[in-house]
């Protein structure tokens, strides 16, 4: 097929296969996301459809990857061609050991609180030894949820506090309005010193102005604030987890802040901010470590497995939006790199078994999000064939998984007997 041809096509199955809306902008430099508004599961059904009626099957990098901007873009995927490589730059560090070390985000309250260290120019990659299984729901009706009220951000809280020296004292008060807790926000930044953080949890769907690549609706975030200088009616703000920052109307910031789906708060001093003792990083790494299984993985199987075989009534149509939030999970992974660099840059290690991790780690992350294209699959045509060979990617990120944690546990002994620290024992998810 042509490229116009192959435009054609993604229009038919938008209008016709996908129903959607918000057509009238359809052309090739339409933007999938802000024009078009496919996120990043929409985008899973407009590559199938595209394989199922017109044959067209895209690579799966791009389905993992999903680094398409506009339908000029789609279209050249599917006509074979690349765009062209960008000219190589000779790197400014030296790797993992180097100042060019790339920066991961993966966790928005992680993020916010991370980047105050890194102002400080205090080691923050061994904070993240708990994001690569921190806490999501599993919910009775077997569905995977990064934010619920039964996860709460508690352990990061006063790991944080115990690492860094600084309170996080949380002014979000869930059993007051909406209308005081935006008052006692409001008071907080007025009053908010120069060293202060104020950190709140608002629903990234209603700031338009802000990028959505998830389009997850609704979708919790952390990010900080303060007062512009010269408008009153407009806030400062700081998103480190998407690495965002830039002016926007309170009033704007404030709606998406009163939204029933979200509520959170926390201000914090960064002048108290130290380093963490030795001693107690390995306490939070050991009670970090997971020693019975990878539970993303573990989850998403048995969230599979219950679709297929019925229970509760379930039925394998309400699979896909049961793993909707898989790809906000799946990045996580992606904080590996973070604690592979903190014991690498400790312990010297060579940078090239750091790098071929990372790829490992990239596999996982990516592997993990490209389920959802499999489980479309099997949806869509119905074919339970297709179940072996989805359990069997599970078994393989799940090998891949453990492998990671292997190395990582061989390294940080081996960071440990460094110290002089005296061997831990496994802990539990909880202050030792």
């Amino acid at each position: 097929m042509t490229r116009d041809e192959i435009v054609e096509a993604v229009l038919v199955v938008l209008r016709d296969h996908m129903e959607r809306p918000h057509l009238e902008a359809f052309g090739p430099e339409a933007r999938l996301n802000e024009d078009l508004y496919l996120d990043s599961i929409l985008m899973l059904h407009l590559f199938l459809n595209l394989e199922l009626h017109f044959g067209l099957a895209a690579p799966e990098e791009a389905i993992t990857r999903q680094e398409l901007s506009t339908v000029a873009n789609l279209a050249a995927l599917f006509a074979g061609e690349r765009a062209p490589a960008a000219a190589a730059e000779a790197p400014e560090g030296q790797g993992v050991h180097g100042e060019d070390y790339v920066d991961i985000k993966v966790h928005c309250f992680v993020s916010c609180v991370c980047a105050a260290l890194k102002e400080r120019g205090i080691d923050h990659r061994a904070f993240y030894f708990g994001v690569f299984d921190a806490d999501f729901a599993l919910t009775p009706e077997f569905t995977l949820r990064y934010h619920a009220p039964t996860v709460s951000h508690a352990f990061f809280r006063r790991w944080f506090e115990r690492l860094y020296g600084a309170t996080l004292r949380e002014w979000h008060d869930p059993k007051k309005s909406k209308e005081t807790n935006v008052s006692t926000l409001l008071d907080l930044v007025d009053r908010r010193r120069p060293d202060e953080r104020v950190m709140v949890m608002l629903d990234l769907f209603h700031l338009p102005e802000r990028e959505n690549k998830f389009n997850q609706n609704p979708f919790p975030h952390y990010l900080m604030l303060e007062n512009a200088e010269d408008d009153p009616d407009v806030f400062e703000v700081l998103d480190p987890d998407f690495r965002w920052e830039g002016r926007i109307e309170k009033a704007k910031v404030l709606n998406a802040v009163r939204q029933p789906t979200v509520g959170g708060g926390y201000v914090f001093d960064a002048s108290a901010l130290r380093p963490a003792r030795p001693a107690d990083l390995a306490a939070y790494i050991a009670t970090c470590r997971q020693t019975t299984g990878n539970p993303l993985v573990e989850a998403v199987r048995t969230i599979v497995a219950a679709h297929l075989d019925g229970r509760g009534g379930l039925t394998l149509q309400t699979l896909p939006e049961a793993l909707k939030e898989l790809p906000v999970l799946s990045i996580r992974k992606y904080a590996y790199e973070h604690a592979f660099a903190f014991l690498w840059r400790a312990l010297k290690l060579p940078d090239a078994e750091f790098q071929a991790w990372c790829d490992d780690i990239e596999t996982l992350a990516l592997g993990l999000k490209g389920l959802n294209f499999q489980v479309l699959k099997l949806v869509e045509t119905g074919d339970r064939s297709l179940a072996a060979p989805l359990f069997a990617e599970l078994d393989r990120y799940d090998r891949l998984e453990s492998a990671i944690k292997r190395r990582l546990d061989e390294a940080f002994a081996q960071w440990r007997d460094d110290a002089g620290l005296p061997a831990l024992p496994q802990t539990e998810r909880a202050i030792a």
